[in-house]
């Protein structure tokens, strides 16, 4: 099987930011995606930026092709003020986590559309639990013999993404004990969770030409890996993050995602060997990641040192500044560092909890309340 790479002449940026929908009484899960398109797509001068999701209570919001961080986050949030505006005349919020605090998912309607009657009739009861959101970053890739290199390269910092933007802590009204219970929800599909890696795109289409000849996948759309190539974007898709209830915290990670790309994607090309981890190790730091967050203590390498999480995200954004700065995201890049000291998502979420005697109400108003305040709303 041959798959084109439509390669980007340069490291475009493309955002997809999933939210949730919650009634503004009960803060339960509400059914109203294709209500809410119907109100806001007139409205938008790109009604094609509001998609409706798996599940009728999500709704995404994409950008366009960007050059910068700035341009991508404007992007967005025009597209979400319409998007909030019709919510509140449906009495529905957004919610930016990587999943409900309560919700019951046989409550769920799913989205019509014969790819995703297929995908709930294939995975059953794991597909339909899947009540989880996160951010997507794609970025520009110029040459497609370079992008599995760098996927390869990207795993070792999966556990600093995962732990800093971390927002799914409860799950059916239990504390899961985790950070991020998305992060392994969603690892239950049958085609989601670490991608394989490969030396040569050659081994890449082989895979996914198997893949289809054995009926796993029908196409590249089937795919979920938790980083992947979007042959068709000419991008590289990273997965990795929960949802993200404030716009700043937003362009920091959509900051440090793209300057790692650009980073590892010019090494490359400078002839250095790019960093990688065996496969075990990988798989062990988003396991920590997703149990332990910011607190997690990761593996940096084939000696099997270890670190804290935070620590070594200091010394990251310390060798991306350089990058940042080219890419015109520098102040974005710096306000990761903000989020430690505050919390992530998932630490701000139990302090609501332990401060309200364990209701998660509150939770989902301080969730929801963080989105509508970091939009100025």
């Amino acid at each position: 099987m041959r798959i084109d790479f439509h390669a980007s002449a340069e490291p475009t940026l493309g955002v997809e930011w999933e939210l949730a929908l919650v009634d503004r009484e009960t803060r339960d899960l509400v059914s109203s995606a294709a209500a809410l398109a119907d109100l806001a797509g007139p409205r938008l001068a790109h009604p094609e930026r509001l998609h409706q999701e798996l599940l009728r209570n999500t709704v995404e919001v994409v950008t366009g092709i960007c050059h910068t961080v700035a341009e991508a986050v404007d992007d967005l949030t025009a597209t979400l003020g319409t998007v909030m505006d019709a919510a509140d005349e449906l009495r529905v919020d957004l919610m930016g986590a990587g999943a409900h605090p309560f919700a019951d998912w046989s409550h769920q309607q799913l989205t019509e559309g014969h790819r995703y009657e297929e995908l709930i009739n294939r995975t059953q009861w794991w597909g339909r639990q899947m009540l989880i959101w996160g951010v997507h970053v794609h970025v520009g890739m110029p040459e497609r013999d370079r992008v599995m290199p760098v996927i390869s390269s990207l795993l070792t910092t999966y556990p600093h993404l995962l732990a800093l933007s971390a927002s799914s802590p409860f799950w059916a009204g239990q504390d899961t004990g985790y950070a991020s219970n998305r992060a392994l929800m969603f690892q239950q599909l049958p085609t989601a969770g670490l991608p394989f890696t490969f030396e040569t795109w050659s081994a890449f289409e082989q895979c996914i030409a198997d893949q289809t000849t054995t009926g796993i996948i029908d196409s590249m759309a089937d795919v979920r890996w938790d980083v992947r190539p979007a042959p068709h974007l000419g991008t590289l898709e990273h997965r990795v993050c929960d949802g993200v209830s404030d716009v700043r915290e937003l362009s920091a990670l959509v900051a440090l995602v793209h300057c790692l790309v650009v980073d590892l994607d010019a090494r490359l090309v400078a002839g250095e060997t790019l960093p990688t981890l065996p496969p075990w190790q990988v798989q062990e730091n988003k396991w920590r990641a997703a149990r332990y967050g910011l607190d997690a203590i990761v593996i940096l390498d084939d000696r099997n040192r270890e670190r804290l999480v935070t620590e070594d995200l200091d010394d990251l954004l310390e060798r991306l500044t350089p990058v940042a700065r080219r890419l015109g995201c520098e102040d974005e890049l710096r306000s990761v560092a903000d989020i430690p000291p505050r919390g992530s998502s998932a630490q701000r979420q139990r302090r609501v909890a332990a401060g309200h005697h364990g209701d998660l109400v509150a939770v989902v108003d301080s969730v929801v309340q963080e989105l509508r305040t970091s939009l100025g709303r």
